[in-house]
């Protein structure tokens, strides 16, 4: 099977978040094959892939949905693609990134941008230590989340050594947490910016009403009383979230196109706030797992999955030159030239 031939792989966990990208793709005739990365197998010996290249779409949320095991297969997976020079969009550098937010603070410290005062614990005995060298409120939140999971805020000391006591506190499926002071963000509202090959795509403001919601410096998400680990910032128009279309200041646009840099993030999105007790800007929340915001069109003026698939198209077209290339280069031996 040529190169050329070879459709693209669309590696995801999640059954509804990407319909729009293969509505997208179906329009435009773009030959490719959806990968369940709950249900998946390789071959870690093959020396060839089935697929053009591979859009990594992977959800850290998806230990919520009985899908843990996708998360760690897929670090194996990428490995192996990347081995045989396979193009992955967010490749494993992104993805180790997006499943760890002590990594993702540790690039944001080495970029020299800001991030709420944190502490990272891998056990239960630590948390309260932790918290002791941290301003309250504090929130404890698991290393590996998604959709604002995880996540616990204590206004005192005493009721957080009480859920210690109670081994109330969950450290997550890799049993480490970020013990984290909590910012009230100014204006009542974080921003979530988007990016696409590097690039600055488009930003919004999500507000909170300051009810049911569970604020914290990692995600402000509007959680239910019985969570369905479907809602994300991305879905929330469709919850009745007040968004809307902002543009950041320039150095904060420099800023996020930096951390994409780094992260090696072709697609995802960089979340802040603007602290309101200090006016400083701090970034909280890297996510290689962007499937933009629902009603796109209303709240931006355009569907970035357009966009995303403009973008799919450009990297075929970069794999499929550089395969003829690699194929052009090889020259035949002269039968008359073999001894």
């Amino acid at each position: 099977m040529s190169q050329i031939q070879k459709p693209i792989g669309i590696y995801y966990e999640h059954p509804e978040w990407f319909k729009p990208l293969f509505a997208g793709l179906d329009r435009r005739g773009i030959a490719y094959e959806r990968i369940d990365a709950a249900r998946h197998q390789y071959n870690p010996a093959a020396r060839e892939s089935t697929y053009s290249l591979v859009v990594n779409r992977m959800s850290s949320s998806a230990y919520l949905r009985g899908n843990g095991q996708g998360i760690f297969h897929t670090a194996g997976y990428l490995t192996h693609l990347e081995r045989i020079g396979v193009r992955v969009i967010n490749g494993t550098v992104a993805t180790g990134i997006e499943t760890n937010k002590s990594r993702q603070l540790s690039l944001l410290a080495g970029l020299g941008l800001s991030f709420p005062e944190t502490r990272v614990v891998n056990h239960l005995s630590q948390v309260v230590p932790a918290a002791a060298e941290l301003r309250l409120p504090i929130v404890v939140k698991v290393n590996i989340g998604g959709a604002g999971a995880g996540i616990v805020r204590f206004d005192t000391r005493e009721g957080l050594q009480a859920a210690v006591d109670a081994r109330q506190i969950d450290l997550g499926i890799d049993q480490t947490a970020l013990v984290q002071e909590f910012v009230q963000p100014r204006g009542g509202h974080i921003v979530r910016v988007e990016t696409l090959n590097g690039r600055f795509l488009y930003a919004m403001k999500v507000f909170t009403t300051g009810e049911s919601f569970n604020l914290c410096p990692a995600e402000i998400c509007a959680i239910p009383d019985e969570p369905t680990a479907d809602f994300c910032l991305t879905e929330a128009p469709k919850k009745g979230i007040q968004v809307e279309a902002y543009r950041p200041p320039t150095q904060v646009i420099n800023d996020v196109e930096r951390i994409a840099k780094a992260a090696r993030i072709d697609v995802g999105g960089v979340e802040y706030l603007v602290s309101d007790e200090t006016g400083e800007v701090l970034y909280y929340d890297i996510n290689a797992l962007s499937n933009f915001v629902a009603d796109a069109v209303q709240v931006v003026g355009f569907d970035p999955y357009a966009r995303f698939i403009d973008y799919l198209e450009a990297e075929l077209t970069l794999v499929q030159t550089a395969q003829a290339k690699a194929k052009a280069s090889v020259v035949p031996l002269n039968p008359a030239c073999i001894p």
